[in-house]
């Protein structure tokens, strides 16, 4: 009984071992969880009002963007040193881009989709009195 078991047991573990050796090479877990924080970046600057509608349509594109390096860089098997750099950088841009439009001081805090501007001064106000 130990030798029949011993060639499927044999087979088993090779098929285990080429399977993960073929998905570690197309495995991106540092990519994929850096979208899932830079997604949930551009959800929480939608709900606090800093990214107004047209930014947050800007930043899904993006994110759409590396989305499709990374699908590309995957459709061969492999994801090499170079195809890997290229992820990180594009989502570096894209980091860098969420940041920025977040802190542009265009707000949309009542969510009514257009731009809150702050209160001006009255016109007689803006000049200097002599």
């Amino acid at each position: 009984m130990k030798h029949k078991l011993t060639p499927a047991l044999a087979l088993l573990s090779a098929v285990t071992l080429f399977t993960a050796s073929a998905m570690a090479q197309t495995a991106t877990p540092q990519v994929d969880q850096r979208q899932i924080n830079q997604q949930q970046r551009i959800d929480q600057g939608v709900s606090s009002g800093t990214l107004t509608e047209k930014e947050a349509a800007r930043m899904e594109h993006g994110q759409t963007h590396v989305e499709n390096l990374e699908d590309r860089a995957k459709s061969d098997g492999t994801v090499t040193n170079r195809e890997r750099a290229r992820l990180h950088h594009a989502q570096d841009v894209q980091s860098s881009r969420i940041y920025r439009q977040k802190h542009d001081r265009q707000n949309d805090m009542n969510h009514d989709g257009r731009i809150d501007r702050p209160a001006q001064r009255p016109h007689n106000q803006t000049r200097r009195q002599r």
